[in-house]
């Protein structure tokens, strides 16, 4: 007689036993796991930084004439896009006590047109007095367009912007209107500082509408920059500029003698201003820049906020330096980013031991963006000198080819020096340990700045 089959089973030790309380299909995740996902989010950000690098000029320009030759106009003004123009009256003007006054001015004085684009826009006193002189504009009949960035304005009050539409002011974001729109590439974004007025006066430069920039440098609360005002023929480039990007983001087109005037000279300076932008004019501000001091004979003087040349910016320089031309270059000691800083630092170095002078400006916030080559070319614009303004930013500059103008920018250069300090390669060199290693994990992420 047999038993029941469940009486002769017996457990088998050799079976590993269930454990009820870890859960199937779950594997514990050690060092090697986490290792893994980091160089995976590495390879994917490295991928994403190579991606954004300004890389579609890649040799080096070689010319064997400087700014003051007609060839150089010749070349750069197709290069970019816009041919130089004489005719033109050009002011630079040094700080928000100078500058906005006459900005404001512009505007109360305008008859049939102001447009307007900015990267931040924040409230306080200085975005009050624009409020007020745009809607009064609006109000007396001036067509007024508003172009703004969405990641600029975002302290931006709706508030003030129900004011300005509400007085007949067409404000938009540049590239989206509404919460759902979503652009392609939410990295870009109009960097631009532009107004014109009547399309006769135009002022382009660093400037944004925000306290910061109010008063004279008396502090490190006050930022210093330069702006410049100018009137004449190269301000309808200006107009054309912002019509662009007013193009882009409504899908209208501003025309006519409104906007574009027949405009008679208004002094004896030669000028150029033209757009860069990943969407329509790649890396404009890069082949300037690189153009203007290839053909350096003699003096290369950079203000610059944001200092961070690329591998081909650093050969060009020092292809200068050893052309002999001097090369004389201001930083800010303070700025509103340490990373900033940090990502700067880890490009000095060649540039230092080929003899560039390095300063850091030491009162403020130095904001300025501009640079004079030969004290014949003066560039200001909107555009710093790193990675994001050469190649994932909107941008736009104003190159002057005037004595007298590079003789105003030299008297503010050397102003400036005197509130400098410069950095020498031994200080460079033996800075703490600390801070070269946040330099090298910094210049990590150069291309995003």
């Amino acid at each position: 007689m047999s038993l029941p089959e469940n009486t002769h089973r017996q457990r088998d030790d050799t079976q590993p036993r269930a454990n009820p309380s870890k859960p199937k299909g779950k594997r514990k995740s050690g060092p090697w796991y986490w290792l893994g996902v980091l160089l995976c989010v590495a390879v994917v950000l490295g991928g994403y930084f190579w991606y954004t690098s300004a890389r579609i000029l890649q040799e080096q320009i070689t010319i064997d004439y400087g700014p003051a030759d007609p060839s150089f106009s010749n070349a750069l003004g197709p290069l970019v896009g816009a041919e130089f123009m004489s005719g033109n009256a050009v002011e630079l003007q040094v700080n928000g006590a100078e500058f906005f006054p006459s900005m404001l001015e512009a505007i109360r004085g305008a008859r049939k047109t102001v447009t307007l684009e900015t990267y931040i826009w924040t409230p306080g006193k200085v975005s009050e007095d624009f409020i007020f002189a745009l809607m009064d504009a609006a109000r007396a009949g001036v067509k007024v367009h508003v172009l703004v960035d969405g990641m600029g304005t975002l302290k931006f009050k709706d508030d003030d912007r129900d004011r300005l539409q509400e007085a007949g002011v067409e404000i938009y974001k540049y590239g989206r209107q509404n919460w759902w729109e979503v652009k392609p590439n939410i990295n870009h974004r109009t960097h631009r500082k532009i107004l014109v007025a009547d399309g006769r006066i135009g002022f382009t430069g660093g400037m944004c509408i925000d306290d910061s920039w109010d008063g004279d440098a008396e502090n490190e609360k006050v930022w210093r920059e330069t702006q410049v005002r100018v009137e004449g023929p190269v301000v309808r480039q200006m107009q054309a500029v912002f019509a662009a990007n007013w193009l882009h983001t409504t899908g209208g087109l501003l025309l006519g003698e409104d906007y574009y005037p027949e405009v008679a000279p208004a002094g004896s300076v030669t000028a150029q201003c033209y757009k860069s932008g990943p969407s329509d004019a790649p890396e404009y501000v890069r082949i300037g820049y690189l153009f203007a001091i290839a053909a350096a004979r003699k003096t290369i003087d950079i203000s610059q906020a944001y200092f961070v040349p690329d591998n081909l910016a650093v050969e060009t320089i020092v292809a200068a330096r050893k052309r002999g031309v001097r090369v004389r270059i201001i930083v800010p000691a303070i700025n509103d980013s340490r990373f900033g800083r940090a990502v700067s630092r880890s490009r000095w170095a060649p540039l230092l031991e080929a003899g560039v002078e390095i300063h850091q400006y030491l009162p403020a916030m130095y904001h300025p963006k501009t640079m004079s080559v030969d004290g014949t070319l003066v560039t200001v614009g909107s555009a710093n000198f790193d990675n994001r303004s050469f190649r994932i930013n909107d941008e736009v500059l104003l190159n002057v080819l005037d004595r007298q103008i590079g003789t105003r920018h030299l008297e503010i250069f050397e102003a400036d020096l005197k509130r400098s300090e410069q950095v020498t390669l031994e200080q460079h060199s033996n800075r703490p340990f600390y801070i070269k290693a946040l330099d090298h994990i910094a210049a990590l992420f150069r291309s995003q700045f």
